[in-house]
């Protein structure tokens, strides 16, 4: 897949890591009120009745920061468990939260069978794109995309960079709507579209 240059972004988000630790700045958000922002709006795809506990894969779940937030918030009725192709975020993940199921696996190349979630959730996933050309991202997320929908019962949530800012920066993956909504209906076609929460992207809840 793409000679694996997708490792690229998981070696740059490692050196993120080891700069700054378990922070927002060791997974590459800029602050901690946008990083908290961006896990309420990655829970909102859950929908759920009231007393019902649902599963959730946080896919590329790096330092759990999503868990630490549902912790702090005390967000009830989801099993979270994750998965990250670092074994240097599963490792710190798994010291933090040594209660959790933590996947340290690369779905591209691997056989491995994972178990079923209600929903998958891909919070910055897809922003870094590194020596990926523009193509080739977008050949990474439909791959990816699929193998989170294989896994989902429900839905699926991943977020991109905004396309119409008046702005890009060459290192990171902005992705048109249009572009992006022509893989969403050959994935199926139910979706919600988020840019209402003030940060430089757009969020998508793909349900099945």
């Amino acid at each position: 897949m793409l000679a694996k240059k997708y490792l690229d972004i998981v070696s740059y988000y490692e050196d993120c890591l080891r700069c700054f630790g378990d922070s927002h700045l060791g997974v590459d958000w800029a602050s901690a009120d946008g990083a908290d922002t961006r896990y309420r709006v990655m829970l909102d795809l859950v929908r759920s009745s009231p007393g019902q506990v649902v599963s959730l894969l946080d896919f590329g779940c790096g330092a759990s920061h999503l868990l630490d937030f549902m912790v702090r918030h005390r967000i009830q009725g989801i099993h979270y468990s994750g998965l990250d192709l670092s074994p240097a975020f599963v490792s710190l993940s798994r010291q933090k939260h040594p209660e959790v199921a933590y996947y340290c696996v690369d779905l591209l190349e691997s056989r491995a069978t994972l178990p079923e979630f209600d929903y998958v959730v891909m919070n910055g996933v897809f922003t870094q794109r590194r020596d990926l050309t523009a193509d080739e991202m977008f050949d990474y997320l439909g791959a990816l995309l699929r193998k989170a929908l294989g896994l989902a019962r429900r839905g699926v949530a991943f977020n991109v960079m905004s396309a119409h800012l008046g702005w890009q920066r060459p290192n990171l993956f902005h992705l048109a709507f249009d572009r992006l909504a022509d893989l969403l209906t050959e994935l199926g076609g139910n979706f919600v579209l988020r840019s209402d929460y003030g940060l430089p992207e757009y969020t998508v809840y793909l349900y099945r």
